[in-house]
């Protein structure tokens, strides 16, 4: 078995939904975010893959720590993911941009899409809305 470290972030608009993406050419919608460069910690990880996903430039400090998870990674086989997950309020619009497909809007309280990511399904959404799910 292969484990990734990733980074991964829960961002919400100004009427608490969570941004979900797509990409390319895969089924899972999972959190924004990413595989860490050789030597780069969970926030600069991050940073840069929200930079090059959805051209959202945050800062080291909007950016609050909600967790570290492991779980089966959504679109490679044999493969599990240890997540850091950070969470952040959004300022203004963002874009699907670099290998990103498809953004989603997720209310609290909404069913979500059958084709969640594990990370998603199993930690971040009982953990964030414990209510709904």
């Amino acid at each position: 078995m292969t484990t990734l470290i990733i980074a991964a972030a829960c961002l919400f608009d100004e009427t608490d939904r969570l941004l979900l993406v797509r990409k390319r050419n895969t089924q899972a919608f999972m959190l924004p975010g990413g595989k860490a460069e050789p030597g780069e910690d969970a926030i600069t990880a991050l940073t840069r893959e929200l930079q090059e996903e959805l051209n959202l430039s945050l800062a080291a400090h909007a950016l609050q720590p909600l967790g570290q998870f492991r779980a089966a990674a959504a679109n490679e086989a044999d493969t599990w993911i240890d997540a850091s997950v950070f969470q952040a309020r959004l300022a203004h619009d963002v874009s699907a941009a670099a290998e990103l497909e498809e953004l989603r809007w997720l209310a609290p309280g909404d069913v979500p899409p059958d084709t969640l990511a594990p990370l998603l399904r199993e930690h971040v959404l009982p953990l964030l809305w414990p209510a709904d799910h």
